[in-house]
């Protein structure tokens, strides 16, 4: 069964708006057992609109449309859709009437914008939106399902919720799809596929992988298909014991979950508790940790040390060690996550020190180095990493990095 999404309106193309619709229904018609083959994003224009729907393919099954249901000039979605159609547009008496009746709850009056809301083309059946003045419209033509939803995401969803997905349920029987994420850290795409190279050949013909990496982070999505729902779960998961074995070292977590959440449940399963002491990553590692619930009972708080006098004078840091190595060196990276560690008096510390750019690098240390310390009462280890040129993609790959590092200091020191 195979499905496309057309997302309409000029404020997707230009970036005013993010385009959550696709991603959501993709995710909906996907667990249907729908394989979803094209998303497409169109100007509010009544021929790009009809070219879009002329370009479908015939062996497409169910079309998802949204956005252009509103009650202005530029929502022009239906007189698109009666020229596709061939059909013309009616006062729909039922939508008319919930459209007055919440209009008049809310203390409003009717307009004309509003009552052409309640138009719909004679060609559709009508689905209802009990939490806007949009509705939704059911079409057929050619074997091929089109499906127009308002592009307003709470009423999006309802409509697909309430009518679309249990008559999709209904029309068709569908495959058993099953997607499973395991969230890898530590490589670089091209080396993983690599490493995996051998493992993604023997996967059964039904079980698919894909790399989807993010600053750093390598999610790799499982996809299976079949008809039984339990024998494919237990497929997967054959393959996922086979790949911890080749990658146990990079696998964080064998869920979709952040690596902050990962490592901020490994400290709160082992009473543990953490201090930052940040100078190339000004807080963002401290940030990244406090936006998990409940990281108020391991998280401390955090010394952003961003200049060397606060490094010297709050932290303690020794002026002779920044003197004699630099701020963006082992020695002073060790030297602050120990005396963060003893001044807020916690388990464990992080602490960076590096060059984020796009500004202050050398040959000895180019824009991307970062130096990260762990300590913990039994020892500090230190690591340096080099990355790339853009400030913000480094920020945030040394603060990934900070967090990888520590997840894997509490698993090697045996404290879980």
């Amino acid at each position: 069964m195979k499905a496309e999404i057309i997302t309409i309106g000029d404020e997707l193309l230009i970036g005013q708006t993010v385009d959550t619709n696709s991603a959501w229904i993709g995710s909906e018609l996907s667990k249907a057992g729908f394989d979803v083959t094209r998303s497409t994003s169109v100007h509010d224009k009544h021929k790009d609109i009809v070219t879009a729907l002329n370009q479908i393919s015939a062996k497409t099954d169910v079309i998802l449309i949204t956005g252009g249901l509103g009650p202005t000039s530029d929502d022009i979605t239906k007189p698109a859709l009666c020229e596709f159609f061939k059909t013309r547009l009616i006062t729909s008496s039922k939508v008319l009437s919930r459209i007055e009746n919440m209009i008049s709850r809310r203390g409003f009056t009717m307009n004309d914008n509003n009552r052409r809301q309640a138009d719909v083309p004679e060609a559709c059946r009508v689905l209802e939106n009990l939490i806007g003045t949009a509705p939704g419209m059911w079409f057929e033509k050619g074997g091929t399902i089109f499906i127009s939803l308002p592009g307003v995401p709470p009423e999006m969803k309802y409509i697909m919720t309430e009518h679309v997905l249990p008559e999709l349920n209904k029309r068709f029987k569908s495959q058993i799809i099953i997607h499973r994420n395991i969230m890898t850290f530590g490589s670089y795409e091209a080396k993983l596929a690599e490493i995996l190279s051998d493992f993604e050949a023997s996967l059964p013909q039904n079980i698919k992988l894909a790399y989807l990496p993010s600053m750093g982070v390598i999610k790799l999505r499982f996809t299976g298909t079949g008809s039984n729902r339990a024998a494919l779960t237990e497929l997967i998961d054959k393959q996922i014991v086979k790949l911890n074995k080749i990658i146990p070292d990079l696998i964080f977590a064998k869920e979709e979950e952040p690596l902050e959440k990962v490592t901020g449940r490994l400290l709160k399963e082992n009473n543990l508790t953490l201090c930052t002491a940040e100078s190339c990553t000004g807080g963002r590692i401290a940030q990244m940790i406090t936006s998990v619930p409940g990281s108020s009972d391991y998280f401390k708080g955090s010394v952003i040390a961003y200049d060397n006098t606060i490094k010297i004078k709050l932290l303690g840091v020794s002026e002779e060690i920044i003197e004699k190595n630099g701020a963006v060196s082992e020695q002073v990276v060790r030297n602050m996550a120990e005396k963060a560690r003893n001044l807020l008096d916690t388990d464990f510390s992080v602490a960076t020190s590096g060059i984020a750019g796009p500004d202050g690098g050398t040959d000895e240390k180019p824009v991307g180095t970062v130096w990260i310390a762990v300590a913990s009462e039994k020892e500090t280890i230190a690591e340096r990493f080099v990355f790339g040129n853009d400030r913000k993609i480094n920020i945030e790959r040394f603060s990934l990095t900070a967090l990888n590092l520590l997840r894997k200091q509490i698993i090697n020191k045996k404290m879980v």
